[in-house]
């Protein structure tokens, strides 16, 4: 007598492979219709001539995780979340001779002895977030070191150095004022 009860419900729900069929308007395959949704499919290099493009391509960096120090209670001292990526700057082919030559010129002091470009990230507590990040880290040193700084002219020394003598005078100043207030102040007793 349940069951009689029960047949309107369950023809009311819909059938599975109906389901299937659903697409919702902010869909992965809606929103990027020319992507491929397949993670696992090997990207190309963009070719950008000289200039560093941003691409990193994973397979070429070496990643290894450890664990990391910092809040977390138990739980830090159980997972490896902190990341170390490193690559051999002179025999990444991934980047042009041009590249490579300034990143060896303007990050000499973060390249190790083995030539390596090493940066860690132990930011948070997951190591996919701390991946990353490392990466963005790496981005940013490798455009940073790129960037050409522009030369100081002569009115910017000038100016720069009238600036720190106007400082220089008013700390002065204010030294003497400081000065003569302690010695009025040993005067009057």
């Amino acid at each position: 007598m349940a069951a009689y009860r029960l047949r309107p419900l369950l023809t009311a729900l819909p059938n599975t492979r109906n389901l299937s069929l659903y697409k919702s308007n902010i869909s992965l395959s809606n929103l990027y219709p020319k992507s491929s949704l397949n993670f696992t499919t090997p990207v190309s290099i963009p070719d950008n001539g000289s200039a560093f493009s941003g691409f990193i391509p994973v397979d070429k960096v070496d990643i290894t995780y450890s664990r990391s120090s910092g809040p977390g209670g138990q739980h830090v001292n159980t997972v490896n979340t902190k990341v170390d990526v490193r690559f051999h700057v002179e025999s990444a082919e991934w980047l042009s001779d041009d590249v490579k030559k300034r990143i060896l010129e303007n990050l000499k002091n973060k390249i190790n002895k083995d030539g390596y470009l090493v940066v860690r990230s132990d930011k948070t507590r997951s190591q996919i977030y701390n991946q990353a990040d490392a990466m963005m880290i790496l981005r940013r040193l490798i455009h940073s070191a790129l960037v050409t700084k522009p030369a100081i002219t002569q009115e910017t020394l000038e100016v720069l150095r009238k600036r720190k003598e106007k400082a220089n005078q008013e700390r002065l100043m204010k030294k003497r004022m400081h000065s003569l207030k302690k010695k009025d102040r040993q005067d009057n007793f």
